[in-house]
């Protein structure tokens, strides 16, 4: 359905592709990953036709119609809602307002009324009288509650025009959709409601996202910029990356026969088949993957951060106690109240909240920021925790502008040069990176440095707030396996499901009218029935 041929594309001397030729047919979802920087969005701008290469051509099957997921949050402040989202079928939309201008003039010819006629037609052959239907549709699955379908984009919140954008791109079924990072800014129900609605679209999607289990739940192949070359695998994003790691290990054991190799590999190939996934691509990943040539499979050439955080001490019996707390805006409204936890050995806590307000004022009222309006916290006498705040502005203020090497050491009892650079090289910062000044660093960097920061005192307790925010995958990833390592107790929000999934055990939602408190999973959490009912309870009594 799209064919690239020979796409080459350079900004002075960096090349970012060379050479590409690949294709994407229909019925499949292509992830689209690489280091930052690479160009992933770049790319998607390319086949998008919204940039030109510098050699090569996309082609695209005659009458497919694509749809893009757009990201000025601003492009339409004037219209109304829902004709915001039937624009996403632009063509359609258009026959939509040339006949209702007909209709709507005293003085249309007979002439204008056979146009008016064969609009019609038109319009009802692509689905124009279920359009306003579908458009309601999509927009109360993704939690834009019907009284704002006819209000003006401008009267949105930031979070609901995103919500907005997607029904627009998703509306009218294209036969090619690209979304640039579909999840950013989507609250958990609706991130995994567009995991399972992509998993059922039948047409093509080419995807770039930061979100494993998103990439996991609709992937069914992924494409790879590496080398100034892009690439496509079979498989979704997990079984690109252990395979690849697979070929890294075997790479480096040079003493292993190829046989010998070739046998793990196809080992590894049938495992994935048979339990890998949970998605409902599951069954078409699987006879792909059965088809799959080991030659195919290829060593990535990026780096993974060494995280590790390991306690000093092993806590007691008591971590952590909370008793009715409660704390209130400037306005003097709870941001939450009525909360009572216990914390107890081996548990790793999802912070959940629909209000990002109150979960941060949480934070800071448990880790001593701020003070709570009422009740109280006891931390254990063993206790030492660390708080990643979800912003760091204040440690790279323009009075801390120092370079990496001297920031790093302030958080460090080792003060020794050569620990010091040894660390940062573990955190990718190698060569004069770490003579680079704290003030210009990227988000990225910035979170790497603070986790430095937490590595260096080594707590047994964690709290941290959306850790996630502004990582690459391949920082995410190291992430989530040391916090699965990770022997202490911790308290986390993330907007990534793969890591509230697989490191959390229990999950508490906070709210201005009491929280809820459940053993169980992140994903069996917001999949629950009776969960949905208990969070849809607190929040109309919060809002009444």
């Amino acid at each position: 359905m799209i064919t690239v041929s020979d796409l080459g594309l350079q900004y002075g001397k960096r090349v970012l592709f060379d050479e590409v030729n690949i294709k994407f047919t229909n019925g499949n979802c292509y992830g689209v990953i690489g280091a930052n920087g690479a160009g992933k969005s770049t790319f998607l701008k390319i086949l998008s036709g919204e940039i030109d290469p510098n050699y090569g051509a996309v082609s695209i099957d005659p009458g497919k119609r694509m749809a893009v997921l757009k990201q000025n949050h601003f492009e339409y402040e004037e219209e109304q809602v829902l004709n915001t989202v039937m624009m996403g079928h632009k063509e359609m939309y258009d026959i939509m307002l040339e006949k209702n201008a007909i209709y709507m003039n005293p003085d249309a010819t007979e002439e204008d009324g056979l146009k008016a006629a064969e609009l019609e037609n038109q319009y009802g052959e692509m689905g124009g009288w279920e359009a306003e239907s579908s458009a309601a549709e999509l927009l109360s699955n993704m939690g834009i509650s019907e009284s704002l379908h006819y209000g003006l984009m401008k009267d949105l919140t930031g979070g609901q025009k995103v919500k907005v954008l997607l029904a627009q791109a998703l509306f009218g079924e294209p036969d090619i959709l690209l979304l640039d990072e579909p999840t950013n800014d989507l609250d958990a129900v609706t991130a995994t409601w567009l995991s399972d609605f992509l998993a059922e679209f039948k047409n093509l999607v080419i995807v770039v996202s930061h979100d494993r289990y998103f990439l996991d739940m609709v992937c069914t192949h992924m494409v790879d910029i590496d080398r100034n070359q892009i690439n496509i695998y079979t498989g979704n994003y997990t079984f690109w990356y252990e395979s690849s790691q697979l070929m890294l290990q075997q790479a480096a054991n040079k003493n292993k026969k190829n046989e010998q190799k070739r046998k793990e590999m196809m080992e590894f190939i049938q495992r994935f088949s048979a339990n890998a996934s949970k998605s409902r691509q599951a069954t078409s990943r699987k006879k792909a993957l059965e088809k799959l040539k080991i030659e195919e499979i290829k060593p990535s050439t990026r780096k993974y951060p060494f995280i590790h955080f390991k306690p000093e001490r092993e806590p007691g019996d008591q971590m952590l106690r909370i008793t009715g707390l409660g704390k209130k805006n400037d306005a003097g409204e709870y941001l939450f109240k009525d909360v009572d936890i216990i914390v107890n050995h081996n548990e790793k806590i999802a912070l959940l909240g629909k209000d990002s307000a109150a979960v941060t004022a949480f934070y800071e009222v448990l880790s001593g920021k701020t003070n709570a309006d009422e009740g109280t916290i006891e931390w254990g006498q063993t206790i030492t925790y660390d708080y990643l705040p979800n912003e760091n502005n204040e440690f790279f203020s323009a009075d801390q502008n120092i370079e990496l090497m001297d920031w790093l050491r302030q958080y460090s009892t080792e003060k020794d040069e050569q620990f010091i650079r040894s660390f940062l090289g573990r955190m990718l910062f190698s060569g004069e990176e770490v003579y680079k000044k704290s003030g210009v660093l990227s988000g990225g960097e910035k979170v790497r440095c603070m986790l430095s920061k937490i590595m260096l005192k080594n707590p047994n307790f964690l709290l941290l707030d959306e850790p996630t925010n502004h990582l690459d995958l391949e920082s995410i990833t190291a992430l989530n396996n040391a916090l699965n390592e990770f022997p202490g107790n911790l308290i986390m929000t993330s907007h990534d499901h793969q890591l509230l999934d697989t490191v959390c055990n229990r999950i508490i939602e906070i709210s201005s009218n009491g929280m809820i408190d459940k053993l169980t999973n992140f994903d069996e959490y917001i999949r629950s029935e009776k969960v949905k009912e208990q969070r849809a309870e607190i929040y109309a009594e919060a809002l009444a």
